[in-house]
């Protein structure tokens, strides 16, 4: 699965870009992004799936786009 990765947190993983095999759900994508890079534990991020922002575990469907945004503000 592609994984677009936006702000600071670009630093922490590296990358602005991951691929990734597919997992069942969000709770489980964020368990296994942390275990691969542990300083990620350490920020506050939202995952979105095809541009929505979910707010709870979500079922990740083959061929989905996530992306990890860190916390934003606007004026």
């Amino acid at each position: 699965m592609q994984i677009k990765v936006f702000g600071q947190l670009t630093e922490v993983l590296g990358a602005h870009e991951l691929q990734r095999e597919i997992v069942s759900d969000t709770d489980l994508l964020k368990r296994n992004l942390i275990s691969e890079f542990p300083d990620l534990a350490g920020y506050s991020f939202a995952i979105a799936i095809d541009k929505k922002i979910v707010v709870s575990n979500q079922t990740i469907r083959e061929g989905a786009v996530i992306a990890l945004l860190p916390p934003f503000s606007g004026g």
